[in-house]
């Protein structure tokens, strides 16, 4: 199955696990799920994958607390995972949140072709960061990187930020590090390649 983006014809939001006890939604032909630190750019970055207003953009962040799942063409989901590390969550909703994710993890890590892992491009790797990247290896999730905002860095801050990451990211085994940007699109076709590399295999 290939999927070309400018072709889809329906995104819609199927499925929202607010509590540990909603079920998830059949599997279907996989699920691609994206994660990251609040205001990561992640629900942006979403539309512009899709082509399509779909997640809820707010200046507020830790906005997105549920497990939302689009169904994309009825084939196969985009799974938008709870935004993680906001300074003002509380203690309880910060255990919420980890108990919402081990959950996804433990129980769809089986259908889930892709984890799409977003970090802010602007800075160094922040300690929320490291540990759901210690989280992800010890569960033999391998993910794929996606530098996000980069079009607010110069060519050479790129460059550089692109190259720390690299080193950083080889001590997790880390090697697919993609830097996009949802104003310029930059790095979505590269996202759509990788789905679709993923979604031909059997």
């Amino acid at each position: 199955m290939t999927i070309n983006p400018s072709k889809i014809e329906s995104v819609k939001l199927e499925k929202v696990i607010a509590k540990l006890n909603d079920e998830f939604p059949p599997s279907l032909n996989g699920e691609f799920a994206f994660v990251g630190r609040s205001n990561v750019g992640k629900s942006s970055l979403l539309n512009a994958i899709l082509g399509k207003k779909v997640a809820y953009v707010s200046k507020n962040p830790g906005k997105t607390r549920s497990i939302n799942y689009f169904l994309i063409d009825n084939k196969f989901y985009f799974v938008d995972l709870p935004g993680y590390g906001y300074a003002r969550a509380s203690k309880k909703d910060r255990e919420e949140w980890r108990k919402v994710i081990d959950r996804y993890f433990e129980e769809r890590n089986w259908n889930m072709r892709i984890l799409f892992s977003l970090i802010d491009s602007r800075h160094e790797l922040m300690e929320s960061d490291e540990q759901l990247l210690e989280w992800t290896q010890m569960l033999g999730i391998s993910p794929v990187i996606l530098l996000t905002k980069v079009d607010k860095l110069s060519n050479s801050e790129k460059a550089k930020q692109y190259k720390y990451y690299e080193n950083v990211l080889a001590d997790y085994g880390i090697k697919k590090i993609i830097p996009c940007s949802s104003i310029s699109k930059e790095g979505v076709d590269l996202i759509w390649n990788l789905i679709n590399e993923s979604m031909r295999e059997v």
